[in-house]
């Protein structure tokens, strides 16, 4: 479906980053990998994309809180790629307190990643997905993109910053086959939800999937985990000419979340 195209996903050598990451590669796309972590799990993981999939993978240790380097990022992908088809701006960090007592620092960092990170990467990318007359621009944004929730403030408003962006993304690229959506993600088990569900086992002095499971009933009726699966998935059908028609949407995926 995507042979010949280049993808690049950002936070893509772990969870829900990597599930996105495979399945565009399953379907022919070449990777740049980004995201840090451990050098020789990174190469395990690229190459074994590489060689699974039979496409180029490549990564790239891009810092995303500083926009000049999400820039770099995008100019060095279409140096040794030849071109980007293909944005999935998927990189996240989380951090909680109330309004009040929320750090500075946090705050700052999290709005860089989660919301100004999608802003050079897109800035970046679309001279090149003009040039070609073709482009996907695919944001993670969150169920918190559409709703809000106590002692979040931070992820909350660069997640409906994320879904704002979406829409002018689009309605300043219509007609031009390229499109831009977002998808809002419930729950999904990541090494990120995972320290909440393990902050909620201690405060409630409970096990792991006890605290798994009142965390899922609190937001989620499906009481569900989404995969990083499905939405590989949903990013691939976002990707595709059946989707061509299909921007400025904020898709969710949570299991009824935001249905109430």
């Amino acid at each position: 479906m995507f042979t010949g195209k280049v993808a690049v996903v950002t936070g893509s050598t772990s969870g829900i980053g990597l599930g996105i990451a495979t399945a565009l590669a399953r379907q022919g796309a070449d990777i740049v990998l980004n995201g840090f972590g451990d050098g020789a799990d990174i190469e395990r993981i690229r190459s074994n994309l590489e060689a699974e999939f039979n496409v180029r993978v490549t990564h790239d240790g891009a810092d995303l809180s500083r926009g000049e380097a999400v820039r770099e990022m995008i100019a060095r992908t279409v140096a040794t790629m030849g071109r980007i088809d293909i944005l999935v701006n998927n990189a996240g960090i989380q951090y909680t307190a109330s309004i009040e007592e929320f750090p500075i620092e946090k705050w700052d960092a999290i709005l860089a990643l989660n919301l100004s990170a999608v802003f050079h990467a897109t800035a970046a990318a679309l001279p090149h997905m003009k040039q070609q007359g073709w482009g996907r621009i695919i944001n993670i944004a969150s169920a918190h993109g559409l709703v809000g929730s106590v002692n979040k403030s931070a992820y909350v408003a660069a997640k409906h910053g994320v879904v704002g962006f979406t829409k002018v993304t689009a309605l300043e690229n219509a007609g031009t086959d390229i499109t831009a959506n977002a998808i809002c993600p419930g729950w999904v088990r990541t090494a990120l939800v995972e320290q909440q569900i393990t902050a909620l086992a201690e405060r409630e002095g409970t096990d792991q999937e006890s605290a798994a499971r009142e965390l899922l009933a609190e937001k989620q009726p499906s009481l569900q985990f989404v995969t990083p699966e499905q939405l590989g998935d949903l990013v691939v059908f976002l990707a595709s000419d059946a989707a061509a028609q299909m921007t400025g949407t904020a898709l969710p995926m949570d299991g009824g979340w935001t249905a109430r």
